[in-house]
């Protein structure tokens, strides 16, 4: 697999379009610092880490319905392994005038983009949620 967190961004928008409540994707630590930014910014209940049917790590989402709808409405892969996107704090876009989140990869963790300039710190933009 090239792009894992692709394949993770998938699995969900997927899950979502079938009105299912869990979601399953093999386990890494970058999913689940992505995964993290999702669940505090309420984009998804949360997770836990389980066994697949395989015998591999893998990470059982809990995703997150509001009046039947999913809560994620669009989210793209910005920084893909073929076109790396790095941006400087000033840089890092806003979703839909604050209304949605970019989750940036920087030396102090995968966070937020309003945690990214609350730090002070660029970083790679892996994905735009709203």
């Amino acid at each position: 697999m090239n792009d894992p967190i692709g394949d993770m961004l998938t699995r969900i928008r997927n899950s979502q379009l079938r009105g299912k409540s869990t979601v399953s994707s093999p386990a890494s630590k970058l999913r689940a610092w992505v995964l993290d930014v999702l669940a505090d910014e309420g984009y998804i209940r949360g997770y836990e880490k389980t066994t697949g049917s395989d015998g591999h790590p893998a990470l059982e989402i809990s995703l997150k319905y509001f009046d039947g709808e999913p809560v994620i409405r669009e989210v793209k892969r910005v920084s893909k392994p073929g076109r790396r996107v790095y941006m400087g704090v000033n840089d890092i876009p806003q979703v839909r005038q604050g209304l949605g989140v970019s989750i940036v990869s920087t030396p102090k963790g995968v966070m937020s983009d309003a945690n990214a300039r609350a730090a002070n710190v660029g970083g790679e933009v892996l994905c735009t949620v709203f």
